[in-house]
């Protein structure tokens, strides 16, 4: 049986407050977007800074695929973590790791530099991404508890997007934008410090901060079988901003001949967009229900992307980002509000790990391939198989959700 996430008790508070509740729920909040909307920034910025320094196109696959390979092992190792020592030494952590990569990246001159920023960015995210998702459902209002889920599934999509658009706009009038993207960001982090550092801690610490550290799933008993059932979709859905964004420069340049950054960043920013309204606008329906109509809107959005490349029509491969984008939010959206009741405050960290874990395996292990793939076969091959893999975990997703449970 479902449970809502309004049934989830307010966690006891530590009387060490120094700001209120709702300013570390808005806080946290803000700073877990931010944390997205970096790792989002460099998409398009890499790809500018590859015709502008020459480097060559295998190197800015390591600079994507370093991010995604450092964020999943950090998960597995750190992901459990704030259960144990608690949630404001992580963040804290995560934080001053994540101001020491932006500051990589604002001093960058060699992609060599780009690549050791992406590690460290790679390794913050993946210890915060748990932890901030945690303490944003634990920080939310009394009787707005599922606000918290609500944000904590829409902020990947929303942030991953807003940093491609900002980064892809600033980069068609300015070359300073790498200056002025991550040091807004560094910014917007020390606040999020300052933040933490004031806000109380929302668990108590429990004994095997050090066991925690064996890389491992720290999936609850009670949430398997959901999670387990869950997991076709968020794959599925994951999978979409890969194909979509993963591929869109590529698309944009060879098959519509469109160069301009400001334009890619639009076209990148409408589909995680769609995603992060899709999921808020469905968060108070039945999650279950909206599991149902995730991968159905997955692979509806699929399939436009696909016809849209082949019939070299831009408003079929727009309108296939947008469906498919809504399926991606309403589907992670739904699986983090399915799961997070089945999870004790002691549990929620290690959940949400085991939960992005799967999510960043199916985002970063598909753009590996695809762009090894895309040279030697082509962007439509590389598109259509990927779009067979897409549909395949959208069926399974769908009839997880339809089948008779045992």
């Amino acid at each position: 049986m479902s449970v809502s996430t309004a049934s989830i008790p307010v966690v006891p508070a530590s009387r060490r407050r120094a700001i209120s509740q709702r300013a570390s729920f808005v806080g946290i909040s803000i700073t877990l977007v931010a944390f997205f909307v970096a790792a989002g920034a460099p998409a398009p910025l890499l790809g500018a800074l590859e015709s502008r320094w020459g480097f060559p196109t295998w190197e800015l696959g390591v600079a994507f695929s370093a991010y995604a390979f450092a964020l999943l092992l950090t998960l597995l190792v750190v992901g459990s973590l704030s259960d144990h020592l608690g949630r404001r030494p992580v963040l804290i952590g995560s934080l001053a790791l994540e101001l020491v990569a932006l500051a990589v990246f604002f001093a960058a001159g060699s992609v060599e530099w780009l690549i050791v920023a992406r590690v460290l960015q790679g390794i913050a995210t993946g210890g915060a991404t748990a932890a901030f998702t945690a303490a944003v459902i634990e920080f939310a209002p009394a009787h707005r508890k599922r606000l918290g889920a609500i944000i904590g599934g829409a902020a990947p999509a929303g942030g991953l997007g807003l940093g491609a658009l900002i980064a892809g706009g600033l980069e068609s009038v300015t070359d300073a934008t790498p200056q002025l993207v991550f040091g807004s960001l560094a910014i917007v982090m020390v606040a999020g410090v300052i933040v933490a550092a004031l806000s109380a801690e929302t668990v108590t610490p429990v004994p095997g901060a050090l066991a925690s550290l064996r890389p491992h799933l720290a999936i609850p008993r009670a949430a398997r079988g959901t999670f387990r059932r869950v997991v076709p979709t968020v794959l599925a859905a994951w999978m979409v901003p890969t194909l979509f964004i993963g591929l869109l420069p590529t698309v944009l340049a060879g098959v519509f001949g469109i160069h301009d950054t400001l334009v890619g960043g639009v076209i990148s920013f409408l589909q995680p967009g769609a995603a992060a309204i899709a999921g808020a606008l469905t968060g108070g329906r039945r999650a279950r229900s909206m599991l149902v109509l995730a991968p159905a809107l997955v692979a509806v959005g699929a399939l436009g992307i696909i016809l849209g490349i082949a019939l070299v029509a831009l408003p079929v491969l727009v309108l296939g980002g947008i469906v498919g984008g809504s399926g991606f939010g309403i589907g992670f959206s739904a699986a983090l509000r399915e799961l997070t009741p089945l999870a004790q405050p002691h549990e929620r960290a290690g959940l949400f790990a085991g939960l992005y874990l799967v999510s960043y395996l199916a985002f970063g292990v598909p753009a590996v391939v695809a762009t090894a793939l895309v040279a030697p076969l082509g962007v439509l091959p590389v598109a259509l198989g990927f779009g067979a893999v897409i549909l395949l975990a959208a069926g399974i997703g769908l009839a997880a959700q339809l089948l008779p449970r045992r």
